[in-house]
């Protein structure tokens, strides 16, 4: 099977782990190439609500001026398309940051990046809503910053999150072992991997550490290909799960210089043709990439692009008979 593009190529990409899975259900899914979306919820923002916890004291004393909030909306917006969208595009790994309400009553918990998203009980239901419809597709959700919660808002969120799946979720196992036979065997379609000590109360919490996701921290985009390159570099000493973040991040001084023209303007649009290239020259294998994550996923043939890659995994079965 040769992924191509077409009139076709929307449909297929929303059920490209079922198609591709075809020929690949042996395959590990660790060694497999999976698109993801960076700071997966953010395509909605409340520019109305309080900046969140997750800001400084000084940046949440500025943002009571609401010409702020706006200008933080520009720059905490890293998506354009819903949960649903990025499902139907492709996408199967969502970067998760979850924050309570301070001052709020109840356990509720919401997105959060800078600025309150949806609740992530909306989100859960809008994933669990594609799977229902496309049972042999499989996602991970990396829950990956808590912000204003203790245990029992811990607690409130795992409830949800099993609510949510159900037997949709995949139990804590060896990474070796987990192949898309083995997840369509048992009816199992989610990943979940929780950074917290809680996670071992629950069987279908994954740790935090089998998803390792390094963070170069650079505007610079050279910088960042050769801080991929390094990290993959270091993959094979883990078993674990990897995540290749292919984005860029701006500086104080980065937003102070282009204020209104936000995130996409000053740093993604123009960079995105070259991470995209090195998305293309990559290799599978332990040392190869796994999941790749990027902001503003349907600017380019992102999802695509790294789904495609997937050819030569059925390649090297080739070859080898």
């Amino acid at each position: 099977f040769v992924v191509c593009k077409g009139r076709n190529e929307g449909s297929f990409q929303g059920t490209w782990v079922y198609v591709l899975g075809e020929s690949l259900f042996l395959k590990l899914i660790f060694l497999g190439f999976f698109p993801g979306s960076h700071d997966s919820f953010s395509y909605w923002v409340d520019e109305k609500s309080p900046v969140g916890p997750d800001q400084a004291t000084a940046v949440k004393r500025l943002a009571r001026i609401s010409l702020v909030r706006k200008i933080m909306k520009k720059w905490s917006v890293t998506q354009n398309l819903t949960f649903k969208e990025q499902l139907e595009g492709g996408i199967r790994y969502f970067d998760l940051r979850v924050s309570s309400k301070p001052g709020e009553i109840g356990k509720e918990t919401y997105f959060i990046h800078g600025l309150f998203g949806i609740k992530v009980w909306d989100g859960l239901q809008e994933m669990n809503s594609f799977l229902e419809q496309h049972p042999k597709e499989v996602i991970f959700l990396d829950f990956n910053h808590f912000y204003a919660m203790d245990d029992s808002h811990h607690h409130f969120l795992i409830n949800r999150i099993r609510s949510a799946f159900e037997s949709k979720l995949c139990c804590v196992e060896c990474v070796e072992y987990v192949t898309l036979l083995y997840m369509w065997e048992k009816k199992h379609q989610v990943l979940i991997f929780y950074h917290h000590p809680l996670y071992q109360e629950y069987p279908f919490l994954w740790p935090g550490n089998k998803m390792p996701a390094p963070w170069a921290n650079t505007t610079n985009v050279h910088k960042l290909l050769q801080f991929l390159e390094t990290t993959l570099g270091e993959r094979s000493r883990y078993g674990t799960f990897h995540v290749s973040q292919a984005i860029l991040t701006p500086r104080v001084k980065t937003i102070v210089r282009h204020l209104i023209r936000g995130l996409k303007n000053t740093l993604v649009h123009r960079n995105l043709p070259m991470i995209l290239n090195w998305v293309k020259a990559q290799k599978p294998g332990v040392m190869g990439v796994n999941i790749i994550t990027s902001d503003f996923v349907e600017l380019v043939d992102f999802a695509a692009t790294v789904i495609a890659l997937n050819n030569l995994l059925l390649e090297d079965d080739e070859s080898a008979t």
